[in-house]
């Protein structure tokens, strides 16, 4: 069963939601937080969830990162840690289980409001619940980015973009590296400096921005190239994609945050569609 984003809001009360922190997994990148057994499932072999990348024979490919302790938080050496606590729980005698979740709203693969870096738009309320999403829906280019230098204006003029796409999916090195995939957060990200954002702004009609680690922007051009980005409310930047193993091309890109009123980044469920 995959971890599903409603639960980003609210608690739940099934195995939906603990299966994620506590069962077994089956895929080495998203290892067990509690080891190699879940007390939980022992004496059923049968209650292992199958974790999947795609589904309908391969035409829908989710590029969300399973939000999980051992993943990469901005600035930390050590992880997201442990973000989930089982309040109630069925073995203590609840009629139910029911958990509580704390996350940074910009863990995972996740979306930033314009209010991230203007306060300005912070007070006035363009928070997560703003976001256009006939901007986070439709047809996306998902392309490759030479590897030896972070995405400048020349790198930019490289990709030769058509005029007229309005979302693009920067693939980079950080996928190559697998960055999203190390507990420790690595500050030699591939990002944007502020000249590529500008460059981006001045010369495409590119309106969704994904990229492939926790920033957009590049470490060293953190606030130039978002306050570039965000400064007309126009572009929205999507990041921490899980973009390994998808052929580069033309895709339908899906992507639905939760409606939180004030939050200026919030996690977000991102899909691709062939």
């Amino acid at each position: 069963m995959e971890f599903q984003l409603s639960i980003l809001l609210i608690s739940t009360t099934t195995i939906l939601l603990l299966s994620d922190t506590y069962s077994t997994a089956t895929n080495t990148a998203y290892p067990s937080s509690y080891g190699e057994e879940s007390c939980w499932l022992s004496g059923d072999a049968n209650l292992i969830p199958e974790r999947r990348d795609t589904y309908g024979n391969g035409r829908i490919i989710d590029i969300t990162h399973r939000i999980n302790p051992n993943m990469p938080a901005f600035t930390s050496p050590h992880g997201v840690g442990q973000f989930i606590w089982l309040l109630k729980s069925m073995k203590n005698g609840s009629i139910a289980n029911n958990s509580e979740m704390k996350l940074p709203s910009h863990t995972g693969t996740h979306v930033d409001a314009p209010s991230h870096f203007y306060d300005e738009y912070l007070d006035a309320g363009f928070d997560i619940d703003s976001l256009d999403l006939d901007v986070l829906n439709g047809p996306a280019l998902l392309v490759d980015v030479p590897r030896d230098s972070n995405i400048t204006a020349n790198v930019m003029k490289s990709l030769h973009i058509p005029k007229g796409v309005r979302r693009v999916l920067f693939r980079t090195l950080n996928t190559d590296r697998r960055l999203m995939f190390k507990k420790e957060f690595d500050s030699s990200y591939v990002g944007f400096m502020k000249d590529g954002a500008q460059w981006l702004v001045d010369n495409t009609d590119i309106k969704l921005v994904g990229i492939d680690y926790l920033s957009a922007a590049a470490f060293d051009d953190l606030a130039p190239s978002h306050l570039v980005f965000l400064k007309s409310r126009e572009i929205i930047l999507v990041e921490a994609l899980k973009l390994d193993n998808v052929p580069a091309g033309m895709y339908n890109v899906y992507c639905l945050p939760p409606r939180v009123v004030g939050a200026e980044g919030s996690p977000i469920r991102c899909i691709l569609m062939k």
